[in-house]
């Protein structure tokens, strides 16, 4: 899961070391799917179960990222529980809120509890229960270690940190402030905002901010315009809880790089920037497109953004079924949406995605992107989007009912039905990793996000 040569990194890199219009056809899967309030209750099952998977190792915990089944084990990524803190806080209730709450408090655990550094950043994943690895080690803590400090996610590498992680733990933690009027939360923000002006601001020719710090500590050297459209919303937060102008400033700066990513010609938005100098070009992804949406304002100027919705719309869409090659779907089962890149659509099908990886299938459907869309598509309101949104939600909640059953966390047995799995066949995101057919608590936080017309970049 390392930026392949010549890509831009995206978030998900691991640093250790209008559908209306033109887009997916309709298509259904024969089976009939439960409402979409019993959906979202089932969803939010899934949060709390991947939360409550370790009971004995303290009420301190956040939610393991992915089902037993993918391999990872405990690990918890921070961008994950940033997302469940969100989908918490939209489903509107008292116990949802508490685990908002419990989940907001453990990444302030994390920040204040590092086992080396002391200056606001989050690492990118932690580990939340004990287990055996492949090398045969065990990983016998939870997310408090027994000399208190938290647990970081060294077994796989997950010990980087990037801006893009800590600017989604920085939008849970200032929704969490507003919404419970907690000083912590916002104090825990703008620890995060400050880390990020120090380490990541740069000054070359296209500006922004940069990617992080690999496990090392060093530098990376790339710029996101994913990561910069979170600023975008990160930044504005801080600007109006606390008043300080300073945050203004620095939010114009990460706006600026991510207009400067904007190709009018195709009506999208690149990945970035590999040097500061140059614009990459390729691979293009579906949450560039998506993402800048939710988080630029409604300024007149800012309208012909929204285009790159259109173009994610026709440009990723795929469906896929049992007769695609490589897919994992069971027959009989259709599923509608977008993949994670243009560079999915052509992904290799005869080769691994990764080593011990299977080979992908190119028309996989990416559920954390569909719902991406979908939300996206219902915030412009334009004609046709919400009919279109309504049928990428209803793809997701098929998913959620007939995919990824049997599957634990903790080794116990998830409700079933609950949980929306990271895609509905192997998918090669064409950034050098893969999603896979495991619930996952983004792509569920993302479903109830747009199930709920919930919009977390807007400051």
């Amino acid at each position: 899961m390392v930026g392949r040569q010549g890509s831009a990194f995206g978030r998900r890199a691991l640093i250790g070391g209008g559908l209306g219009v033109a887009g997916v056809a309709v298509v259904g899967s024969g089976v009939a799917h439960a409402s979409g309030g019993s959906a979202r209750r089932r969803g939010l099952g899934f949060l709390a179960a991947a939360m409550d998977g370790y009971p004995e190792h303290g009420s301190v915990r956040l939610a393991q990222s992915y089902s037993d089944q993918a391999g990872l084990f405990s690990t918890a990524f921070t961008y994950d529980n940033a997302l469940a803190v969100l989908a918490q806080l939209a489903g509107g209730t008292a116990g949802g809120r508490a685990r908002a709450v419990v989940l907001g408090d453990a990444l302030l655990y994390a920040q204040e509890h590092d086992p080396v550094y002391d200056d606001g950043r989050l690492r990118q994943a932690y580990n939340v229960g004990p287990y055996t690895f492949f090398d045969g080690s065990l990983q016998p803590d939870g997310f408090v270690r027994s000399d208190g400090t938290a647990n970081v996610g060294t077994q796989f590498g997950f010990t980087g940190t990037a801006v893009g992680d800590m600017a989604w733990a920085g939008i849970a933690l200032s929704a969490l402030a507003r919404r419970t009027g907690a000083r912590r939360f916002l104090e825990g923000a703008v620890r995060i905002g400050t880390w990020i002006e120090r380490i990541g601001r740069t000054d070359e020719p296209l500006g922004g901010y940069k990617f992080g710090v690999n496990g090392a500590d060093e530098k990376l050297p790339f710029t996101s315009t994913e990561h910069n459209t979170d600023l975008v919303c990160l930044f504005g937060r801080l600007a109006l809880l606390t008043g300080d102008r300073v945050w203004r400033e620095r939010r114009a700066r990460a706006e600026a790089f991510v207009k400067k990513m904007w190709e009018p010609a195709g009506g999208f938005f690149y990945t970035g920037t590999n040097d500061g100098v140059t614009v990459n070009k390729s691979p293009i992804p579906e949450d560039t497109q998506t993402w800048t949406h939710l988080a630029l304002d409604s300024r007149p100027e800012s309208h012909s953004y929204s285009r790159a919705l259109d173009w994610a719309a026709v440009e990723l869409a795929v469906v896929d079924h049992a007769d695609r090659r490589n897919s994992t779907v069971p027959a009989g089962q259709t599923y509608e949406g977008v993949t994670f890149s243009s560079a999915s659509l052509v992904a290799n099908e005869d080769a691994p995605i990764a080593e011990f990886q299977p080979k992908p299938d190119r028309n996989g459907v990416w559920f954390e992107g569909t719902a991406h869309l979908a939300l996206a598509l219902r915030d412009r309101d334009g004609r046709g989007d919400e009919a279109s949104a309504r049928r990428l939600v209803a793809s997701i909640e098929r998913a959620q009912d007939l995919l990824g059953a049997g599957q634990t966390v903790g080794g116990r047995a998830l409700p079933e039905r609950s949980g929306v799995v990271s895609a509905s066949s192997p998918l090669d995101t064409g950034f050098g990793f893969g999603y896979y057919p495991y619930r996952h608590v983004g792509a569920t936080a993302w479903y109830l996000l747009a199930a709920t017309r919930t919009n977390p970049l807007r400051a």
